[in-house]
């Protein structure tokens, strides 16, 4: 039979059938072969269908995530998406792509350490290049959030459109990829002097692994769930899950366009009676809370009592650099491997009562910068995380004499 399969049926149960066969052991070549032969490119919700008839028939969730590997290996560069639709900056879909490119990017960096340890003689003292292999897997780590957000806003929307094979599928995947980072990480930290071919040993058995694993799911992502989401869900479904995204954060990238779709029935009078926000001593909008914290002359970053960054401001110049990639990360994962244990003992003394208040001042070229943290606490005393500010104070610290008399700044 040489002529490509159109009837959609007949389509779907020749591929059902090729994923049982790799089920029963056959060997995928020859699968990839036949598949290529009868079938040509495969529209990607057949993949959804058959996968979903899968599970609905009896083929236990565990038979497909041992099979979702190894027949999305056989489909790679198969699957059709001349239907799916394309997203605009800002829009979930738009912001889940642009976080699989930056993490392709960390992936390229982890190969090119991969491909050095290689090249290197047994012996060699590798520690040097694990410890930047330890800080490409603690970015790649920031992949939870991009789970998450799938597990948590996305799946549920598919769901309510009865899909639910893939998202059990890949919800499976991401447990997977989770064991698996956990080992890598685990792997790297504390690592001793250690040699080149002892660093190929690790690599080769827990650090490869994970990072095959997110870049498999990356691949699965692009060719079947964001086609399929992007077909499927809502405007005002997207617009849900755009409006929750920042409460879990976003993956080695900061979303900055707006995106604002027209829905039928929508009104633009949102934003003249904000809700206030009330404190023991007064009360804010959240405009109002928003200019006051961006406003004021120095840095905060709020670390929560789970070690995570929830908070940092936005004013106009900040001393360190932040996104709002870093909301949701462990705040040890946003340090380099030297000053990790430097971290972990603030946040130990500060969880333990036995210190509130730890300080630096450092030279960054010719600006002096004062650096302070603080443990927040509760009425009772009880942690509720950290509070870092930071100060450049080269210009008070140079300041004599007094002013008493009205003077701008001509600078501003």
């Amino acid at each position: 039979m040489s002529e490509l399969i159109d009837n959609a049926r007949k389509r779907r149960e020749l591929l059902k059938h090729m994923i049982l066969q790799l089920h029963k052991g056959e060997v995928p070549d020859a699968i990839r072969k036949q598949l290529i032969r009868l079938l040509g490119e495969v529209p990607y919700n057949d993949v959804v269908e058959v996968e979903q008839q899968l599970i609905s028939e009896g083929l236990p969730t565990e038979e497909v995530l041992k099979l979702c590997d190894i027949h999305a290996e056989v489909l790679k560069g198969q699957i059709d998406l001349s239907e799916s639709s394309a997203a605009p900056p800002g829009h979930p879909a738009h912001t889940f792509r642009q976080e699989n490119r930056a993490l392709e990017g960390e992936l390229a960096l982890l190969d090119k350490l991969f491909a050095t340890i290689d090249q290197w003689p047994p012996e060699v003292d590798a520690t040097e290049i694990m410890a930047q292999v330890r800080v490409r897997m603690n970015a790649l780590s920031d992949v939870e959030k991009h789970y998450q957000r799938k597990e948590n806003l996305l799946f549920p929307f598919l769901e309510k459109h009865e899909i639910t094979g893939p998202p059990t599928v890949m919800w499976g995947k991401h447990d997977e990829t989770r064991e698996l980072m956990k080992g890598a990480i685990e792997a790297l930290q504390n690592m001793p002097d250690i040699t080149a071919e002892e660093a190929r040993t690790v690599t080769e058995a827990v650090i490869k692994p994970a990072s095959k694993s997110i870049s498999e799911m990356i691949y699965k992502e692009e060719e079947i769930l964001l086609p399929m989401s992007l077909d499927t869900l809502t405007e005002a479904e997207w617009l849900d899950i755009y409006n929750q995204s920042l409460s879990i954060g976003f993956c080695l990238y900061d979303p900055t366009d707006e995106w604002r779709p027209q829905i039928d029935g929508d009104t633009d009078a949102t934003a003249d009676q904000e809700e206030r926000i009330q404190l023991p001593s007064g009360s804010f909008s959240p405009t109002e809370l928003t200019a006051i914290l961006n406003t004021i002359p120095f840095d905060l970053t709020f670390v929560d009592k789970d070690d995570t960054v929830r908070y940092f401001t936005q004013g106009r110049e900040r001393i360190f650099q932040r996104n709002r990639a870093i909301l949701g990360r462990k705040v040890q994962m946003c340090h380099p491997p030297k000053s990790v244990h430097i971290v972990e003992k603030i946040l130990e003394d500060f969880k333990s009562g036995s210190q509130d208040q730890a300080a630096f001042w450092i030279n960054l070229g010719e600006r002096f910068v004062h650096i302070e943290y603080y443990a927040l606490r509760d009425g009772q005393g009880g942690y509720l995380g950290t509070l870092e500010v930071s100060q450049d104070l080269t210009d008070k610290r140079a300041l004599t004499g007094e002013q008493r008399l009205l003077s701008y700044d001509s600078t501003n």
